[in-house]
């Protein structure tokens, strides 16, 4: 821990407080060990209860973690991090960031002629109907039903569900490895998360059931393009999800589909088996992470307080990003390059899980835009990637057990550079033999 900073504190909550602006601040960068809790304890003058809670407090507000012997960490990302800029080094391929590739959005300028900009009055905001007529027909080509809002992109609608059906405490189910974005959106904001293992088809029904049975009274998972590991929910596996929802009624369930519009693979709707559920499905992956706006479909009560907690707070989704979305789906030229970019994403990802097949790697991902890849030493594999020219994501921040693993975005990946990235990881995956 840094010298220049003392934590502080005679009371759990106030001891908190005072850890949570030494990570805003920056004195307690992302991954410092904090004091024990016996050391603290001591320095403090307080009980080692008192600093316990208070590490307990941090840790379910996602702002520090338990590693066992590691001791308590400041985590790499919570709601008190400061944001950062990803730095690649010169010469290092960016297999890091998982956004999309600038080269295959389209250019939202062209649509200005045909986006409809307005003064408009307070009364007259909300959804845009022809945005909503327009969502309507393309979620029911996916078999998706229900009544429609629209919100800030995906994590947005995440949060707002959540506020409207849980309390903070609640447990969430989510899946392992999970989007990190999403997990530490949920430790902010006071809930409890269990993991749900998945694979090549989604979460698996008997540890989905497993975490509704132990209490967790919501389920978010993804679609299609799974974050880190592009896995897609099967026929097969909605299927057998919808079967243990149904038998665990009281749930509620978010399905995530922000991969929807650029997706090779079929929707297999899920989430309307349970009373409460929403759909989300952003444009932000297809269209541009600028164009903050998501569709959601939900049940007539879930859609209303959503709906209504945004009318007490920032008020609707500003309309003229909703009608670049419109122009965006209306124009045949946006349609075709959006649909190139979705086969394009799907022969990289493609290249690259192939090449590392042929090392013995077998990763699942079959959509999206990263594949997960298990590792003996995850710090050691991405150094010895970094010093190969690579630079991928360490897989800590993705998994709840600490799972050792890598995440690899193949989101501007050459497929021609795949054999040797597959080599890359390959010799990096293995791990090192002492000398005898």
């Amino acid at each position: 821990m840094s010298v220049q900073y003392q934590i502080t504190g005679g009371s759990a909550s106030e001891i908190a407080a005072s850890v949570e602006v030494g990570v805003r601040d920056g004195h307690l960068s992302p991954g410092r060990t904090l004091p024990s809790v016996r050391k603290l304890a001591a320095d403090l003058g307080v009980a080692p209860g008192t600093v316990a809670a208070a590490y307990r407090r941090l840790r379910e507000r996602g702002a520090v973690e338990t590693g066992g012997r590691s001791g308590t960490f400041v985590r790499s990302r919570s709601a008190f991090t400061p944001a950062g800029t990803l730095t690649i080094p010169k010469g290092v391929l960016d297999l890091v960031s998982g956004e999309p590739d600038p080269e295959l959005l389209p250019d939202l300028a062209a649509l200005k002629p045909h986006v409809e900009v307005s003064g408009g009055n307070y009364r007259n905001g909300g959804p845009c109907p022809d945005l909503l007529d327009l969502a309507r027909e393309r979620l029911a080509a996916d078999g998706v039903r229900g009544e429609l809002t629209v919100t800030s992109g995906a994590l947005d609608a995440f949060e707002r569900g959540l506020a409207a059906r849980l309390e903070p405490g609640d447990t969430v189910a989510v899946e392992e490895p999970t989007w990190a974005n999403g997990r530490d959106l949920l430790l902010a904001a006071g809930y409890q998360v269990t993991p749900v293992a998945i694979d090549a088809d989604g979460p698996l029904p008997a540890e989905l059931d497993r975490a509704l049975a132990a209490g967790a009274r919501a389920f978010i998972f993804t679609a299609r393009g799974q974050n880190p590991t592009g896995s897609a929910v099967s026929a097969d596996r909605a299927a057998a999800l919808r079967d243990v929802i149904a038998a665990h009624p009281g749930v509620f369930v978010i399905e995530d589909d922000h991969w929807g519009d650029l997706s090779r693979i079929p929707l297999h709707f899920v989430a309307d088996v349970a009373k409460q559920w929403m759909f989300v499905r952003s444009v932000s992956k297809a269209y541009g992470p600028d164009l903050r706006c998501a569709v959601v479909a939900a049940d007539h009560d879930t859609k209303a307080r959503v709906q209504g907690r945004m009318v007490v707070s920032h008020g609707w989704v500003s309309c003229i990003l909703q009608h670049f979305v419109i122009a965006a789906w209306q124009d045949e030229g946006v349609t075709a390059l959006v649909d190139r970019a979705g086969r394009t994403y799907a022969e990289r990802q493609t290249a690259l899980r192939e090449a590392l097949a042929g090392h013995g790697i077998d990763v699942f991902g079959r959509s999206g835009l990263n594949l997960w890849v298990p590792v003996a030493d995850e710090t050691g594999a991405v150094i010895a990637l970094r010093d190969a020219g690579y630079a991928v994501t360490p897989g800590r921040s993705f998994s709840f057990h600490g799972d050792q693993g890598i995440r690899v975005s193949t989101a501007r990946l050459d497929p021609k550079d795949a054999p040797a990235v597959a080599a890359a990881i390959a010799s990096a995956a293995r791990p090192s033999v002492p000398p005898v």
